[in-house]
């Protein structure tokens, strides 16, 4: 009887959450996507790519096979041209080789400041001040975005909100 009664309200938890619009893996228990850890790419130039990330203030970290920056709680991994090429390294998308990323970032200064920061990093604007919809507030918000390339030619974008 315990079981049946157990079932039931399992039921009617998953009806209640499902009218609501919860997913029913959700309404269980099971979790949710909460965010991104890292992403990973592969780089081609790595001294010239470390450098320039450490000139826009990321941390950033090496090891034999892979370089790391980071930022919050996340960051983007960097696999060394000895890894990517070398053939038997498959956790990696197939045809992934550089360039091959496009990154946005939230600066949580103003204006002034990115333009300092990225002319300290010798990173050179190919397009902005332009308006773009954010990833913000689930995608309500709207910020001023900037664009330019890091030297293995990634595609990188700055929003200020």
């Amino acid at each position: 009887m315990a079981t049946r009664r157990t079932f039931i309200k399992q039921v009617i938890g998953v009806g209640a959450a499902a009218s609501a619009g919860v997913s029913s893996a959700s309404a269980q228990g099971r979790g949710q996507i909460t965010g991104f850890d890292h992403v990973a790419v592969p780089m081609r130039h790595t001294d010239a790519m470390l450098t320039f990330y450490r000139r826009l203030g990321f941390a950033v970290r090496e090891t034999e096979r892979i370089c790391s920056v980071h930022m919050a709680h996340q960051k983007i991994n960097f696999h060394r041209p000895s890894l990517w090429e070398s053939g038997t390294f498959d956790l990696r998308a197939a045809a992934a080789e550089p360039p091959c990323g496009d990154f946005c970032f939230v600066w949580s200064g103003d204006i002034p400041s990115l333009h300092a920061r990225l002319d300290a990093a010798g990173a050179e604007i190919i397009l902005g001040p332009v308006e773009r919809q954010g990833g913000a507030n689930g995608g309500d918000a709207t910020g001023t975005s900037f664009y330019f390339r890091d030297p293995d030619q990634n595609l990188l974008e700055f929003i200020v909100y």
